[in-house]
This record gives C-alpha cells, structure tokens and sequence, in this order.
C-alpha cells in the first residue's frame, strides 16, 4: 500500500506527538485580554477541529469581574457563536502537573462571519489593510511586571519583598543588577525554559527600575497576528510560573502610587513587498514614510487611549514628569516621549510605541498601533518636530483620566473606521460599567478622610 505523505495540520500532528495529552485548554481572548475557554477531553479535540464548538457570543465582552454586560446580551440574544481553531497556537503547557495543551480560537457567527468582538479578528482587520498596501510590519512587545508575595496588607495593598542585597530598604530596585536576579535565578529559569517549551522568542529578561520590577523583551517576527499571540502566551506563562512559587506576576499598570508603573511596549518597522524597511532612507533622519507614520500615530493617539490605558488604575501611570507622559510627542533616543526612535541602523529604523500599559489587551494595542500608522501613511500625514526636551516642557492634552478617554473612544469615526464600530460599542459599553462600579464604591481613604471630619 503506498505511503501517504499529505501532511497534517498543526493540531493532528500535535495528537500524534503528544499521545501523553489527554487535556485540551482551548480559550479566546476577551476585549478586557482576559483568557476564557473550556477545558475539553482529547476525544473532543475532533470537534473543535470540524467547526462544531459553540460558545457565547457575549464571552467576548464580559465585564472585568468576568460579568455579563446587559445591554450586549439583549442586542445578541445571549447567543453562541462558532469557534475555529488557530491550529498554529498549539502548545504544552509546561506549568501544569497532568500534561496539558492550549489551542486558541476565533469566533465566528452561527453564519461564519468572524465576530466583531474578538480581539483577534479585530487586529486582522488592520493587518489586512497593511496587505493591501503591500506591506508587512514587523513587530515586537515589550512588557514589564512586578514579582510580589501572595500575601497581601490587610486593606489588599501588595508587599514589596525584600532582597538580600538591599535588605528591607527600597529607596531603588537596582535597576539591570544581576545580582537582584540570581536571587531569583530558578523562577527566572524556569519562566525562560517554560518560554522555550512554548516557543516563546524571547530576547531577554531585565530588572527594571523598581523594586522587584522585571521585563521580558520578544524577539521581532514580520507577522503581527503572531506578535501579538506572543505577548499573550507570555503573560499568562510569567503568571503561571509564578503562582507555582507562590508569588503574584502583576502586569497591574501602576501596583504602588510611589514607584514606576509596568509598561507594553511595541517596536514596530514596516517592510515593503521586497523586503526593505519602509522607514529607513540611509539617514540618521529616518525616511519620510516614518514620519508619515508618526504623524499617524500622534494624531490618533487620544481617540485609543482607552486602548492604551483600559483600566482604572491605568491613569495613575500616565502623569507628567514620568516615561508615560500624556503628550503624543516623539524624539530619538528620548524615553520621555510618547513615540521613541531607538538608535541604530538604518535597516532596524523602527518605531517604539511608549503610552500602553501591561495592563492593556495586546491584540487591540497592537491593532490601534498598526491603525494610526495606516492613518499616517495613507494620509501623508506631517509630523511635528521631534522632542529634545522632557515631558516638562509641553502641556498634557492627552486623556488624563478613564473618563474622558472613554469620551473620546465612543465618538471616534477613526475607532468605528479602523477598528469597527462593533467593537466600539461593545467595549465603551464594558468600561461604561466597569466605570459604574468604581464611581458607586466607596474606598478606604474617603473613610479614613471623611468619616469623623466631614
């Protein structure tokens, strides 16, 4: 009998390889960048494959606290949707004692239209408008996250631990000192093994400013629905690893009002249909498509805010004074603006998006980025002169709190343009009542200001 030589898809191969796996994780990625799915029995794997899993429309764009959102529920019917596997997104997950794999989905409508609510199809919409340009961009995330104790201070407030080297003292958090990471060399080992097994790009793992403050840099690849899977899979990977040594990896954008907050980072070139870098001229200067996409990026940049900075505590990142300036300026080489042009050569001339949070949905960052660089490059958009100075020296004019960036969201043409007036629907209606149960709670510091002296 000859042999068959077709070869089979990632996921059957994966059954093949893996006979050992008798647990499927198979999730999608709400608007809030929180995982939901199912776990399913290796016998079910058949039918994700075939298109027959079904799942709520609504999943999608939960609260949060992982809550429905009535008004999206009345306008869907609260109905289910049909799910189709990313087959290239199978992986081992290594953290796990019973052997365990995870497959992302998309979901689609019952008539297989990709739904405008999940993260992924809305960041394909962009990298289609790329396509039909005949360009391709390059992208890498960068992100920063704090290592803290489980246990928390009685009112919920993390603890900073202390360290050997600085004992209980954290005036600093010894800023690239190897010395503060071989203390913790077998977690940092085991999150970089853990990346490996999950074929994970990264580049490197850095102490950051603040006390028990890391980063873990991706390596670039030219495909920006993989870039952002990447950021996805290793947030959840430094989240699972930790919890194994009993401590909390906290992408939370601003965990402590006195030291730094965690930022999302995302190098971003773009090459042409031969292969060359858009945004490099031969020049110190950078070509004049860069600019275009600066332009394009600063223009756009209070409409995505909410983006950018989704959450609550989000703002208290975003100040002026501080590498999170609420200013859409730009500069080489200046970590104070909101736009940085690295150093380097000319065929690595790339962009450096500084405004989003750890906290933010990697998908819709990355789609928002992607956007306004589109906007710039379509429009010809002309940039600013960069900034020399710091963020001192220009007024804010950014959205400064959570309420005005979902002002403007919710009345952006460039959102419902870009992006789909679907999503900008659903997800003003998610942080309208998110924005409800924080304004309707009373905190610990109104109490202790207001009880006995008002």
């Amino acid at each position: 009998m000859p042999a068959n030589n077709k070869a089979l898809s990632p996921v059957r191969q994966f059954l093949v390889d893996h006979p050992e796996v008798q647990t499927f994780e198979v999730v999608i990625t709400d608007l809030n960048g929180i995982l939901r799915g199912k776990w399913l029995p290796r016998s079910a794997v058949d039918k994700v494959l075939d298109g027959k899993l079904k799942m709520s429309l609504t999943s999608l764009s939960a609260d949060v606290w992982g809550r429905d959102v009535p008004i999206l529920c009345r306008q869907t019917g609260d109905g289910d949707g049909i799910c189709s596997a990313v087959e290239q997104s199978i992986r081992l997950l290594p953290w796990l004692e019973r052997p365990t794999a995870q497959l992302m989905l998309q979901l689609n409508t019952e008539a297989g239209v990709p739904w405008g609510y999940d993260a992924r199809v809305i960041l394909k919409r962009v990298v289609d408008r790329f396509k039909k340009l005949g360009l391709t961009p390059v992208c890498a995330p960068e992100l920063e996250f704090y290592l803290l104790p489980e246990d928390r201070q009685a009112d919920g407030t993390p603890r900073i631990p202390s360290t050997r080297a600085n004992g209980t003292l954290n005036l600093g958090g010894q800023l690239l000192s190897t010395e503060v990471m071989q203390e913790q060399a077998v977690l940092l080992h085991e999150m970089r093994a853990a990346c490996e097994l999950m074929k994970l790009p990264l580049e490197g793992l850095v102490k950051e400013l603040a006390p028990s403050q890391y980063e873990l840099n991706l390596e670039h690849v030219d495909d920006p629905m993989l870039a952002a899977d990447h950021a996805q899979m290793l947030k959840q990977t430094v989240k699972s690893v930790a919890r194994n040594h009993h401590l909390i990896a906290s992408f939370m954008a601003k965990p402590f009002g006195d030291r730094d907050g965690n930022g999302f980072h995302m190098h971003v070139s773009v090459l042409d249909a031969k292969g060359k870098n858009i945004f490099d001229d031969g020049t110190e200067r950078g070509s004049d498509m860069m600019r275009h996409a600066i332009a394009g990026l600063s223009q756009t940049m209070a409409d995505c805010m909410l983006i950018f900075a989704p959450h609550n505590n989000s703002y208290r990142r975003l100040r002026r004074g501080v590498h999170g300036p609420l200013v859409p300026t730009w500069g080489y080489e200046n970590r104070y603006t909101a736009i940085r042009i690295p150093n380097g050569e000319g065929e690595a001339r790339r962009i450096e998006h500084r405004i989003a949070g750890a906290d933010a949905n990697p998908y819709l960052s990355l789609a928002a980025i992607l956007a306004g660089i589109a906007h710039g490059i379509e429009n010809k958009l002309i940039a600013d002169e960069p900034t020399t100075g710091g963020p001192q020296d220009v007024d804010p004019v950014l959205p400064g709190n959570w309420y005005e960036a979902l002002r403007e969201f919710e009345h952006s043409e460039f959102i419902a343009t870009a992006m789909g007036a679907d999503f900008r629907q659903a997800f003003s209606a998610i942080k309208r009542m998110e924005q409800l149960e924080f304004s309707g709670t009373v905190t610990p510091l109104e109490y202790n200001t207001y009880l006995v002296l008002a």
